[in-house]
């Protein structure tokens, strides 16, 4: 187990046995450059991922469309055989072109061959949680998700997934995916300057419904990174330790995937978990929110 703190608590998946440790790893950058390929160094990459478990990480995000297959592959060759512990989160709804370009489907055939290869190049009999991929880059789209979701929870049904999640939605979709089958986590775009799902957030955290923010340093100005870096210099930490601190501050439903293809950086993520924030460091970093809704206004 680590020697670190106790990774900021920990979290249960409502209506599920499994219970996570807040703070997991984002196995997204062990691919190639643009996620794309092999990574220039598999040896680090398996280095990165051992070493997130002996710290105590038990909970990993993933998907078979980064490499394509390569990200998982890696996974499996570090850990397989699995502790009893790990949680493993993957995506489903996208695809890779090859050229290595982005391409959204959510096709039956898509989604179940998607479901295939994660359980083949992870080498599991079941996934643990599968989330739904919608919307665009970094904000959701309006639009139904009820024949993806039902095609999703024919998986579940058939034993080849444990639990379902979405990626980049609305409450809207949210309420739509609850009446086909239960929801256990959200992952959206969400950080200390892009607060859209502020009240989004709140309502999952009455529902005990896990909410995981993907790119949780994306979309500073040069003014808004200034105010967290002001604020990490006078804690001693790096700006990714306060923005880590500071969102697992916000609420206990928000669990962390940061990823890195380093061990050192991964110790850095991990130590931001245990960062205290004084109530006038949060204070200043709450105002790059509303300062970033002032500019935009204007």
């Amino acid at each position: 187990m680590s020697t670190q703190a106790n990774l900021a608590g920990t979290f249960p998946f409502p209506g599920t046995s499994l219970i996570v440790h807040r703070m997991g790893y984002g196995a997204m950058q062990l691919a190639g450059p643009h996620v794309f390929g092999p990574p220039r160094d598999r040896a680090a990459a398996l280095a990165v991922l051992r070493e997130a478990i002996a710290t105590g990480i038990d909970h990993i995000d993933t998907s078979d469309f980064y490499g394509p297959h390569v990200t998982n592959q890696i996974i499996k060759e570090a850990l397989h055989p699995y502790r009893d512990n790990l949680v493993i989160v993957t995506k489903l709804g996208a695809r890779r072109g090859d050229d290595g370009s982005w391409i959204m489907d959510s096709s039956r055939e898509g989604l179940i061959q998607g479901a295939h290869d994660n359980l083949r190049n992870l080498g599991l009999e079941r996934l643990d949680v599968v989330n739904l991929r919608i919307g665009g880059v970094s904000s959701p789209t309006d639009g139904s998700l009820e024949v993806p979701f039902t095609v999703l929870a024919e998986l579940q049904q058939q034993g080849l997934i444990r639990h379902l999640g979405l990626s980049n939605v609305t409450p809207a979709q949210l309420a739509e995916a609850q009446k086909i089958a239960p929801v256990v986590c959200i992952q959206n775009f969400y950080n200390i300057a892009n607060r859209t799902d502020d009240a989004f957030l709140d309502s999952l955290a009455a529902q005990g419904i896990a909410y995981v923010p993907f790119f949780p340093l994306g979309g500073f100005t040069p003014l808004q990174s200034s105010t967290l870096e002001d604020q990490a210099k006078a804690l001693g930490a790096t700006p990714m330790q306060v923005a880590l601190a500071w969102l697992l501050h916000r609420s206990p439903n928000i669990l962390l995937i940061p990823g890195t293809s380093s061990v050192a950086h991964l110790r850095e993520n991990i130590a931001g978990a245990s960062l205290q924030l004084p109530a006038e460091t949060i204070a200043s970093l709450d105002s790059i929110a509303q300062s970033a809704a002032k500019n935009t206004v204007a």
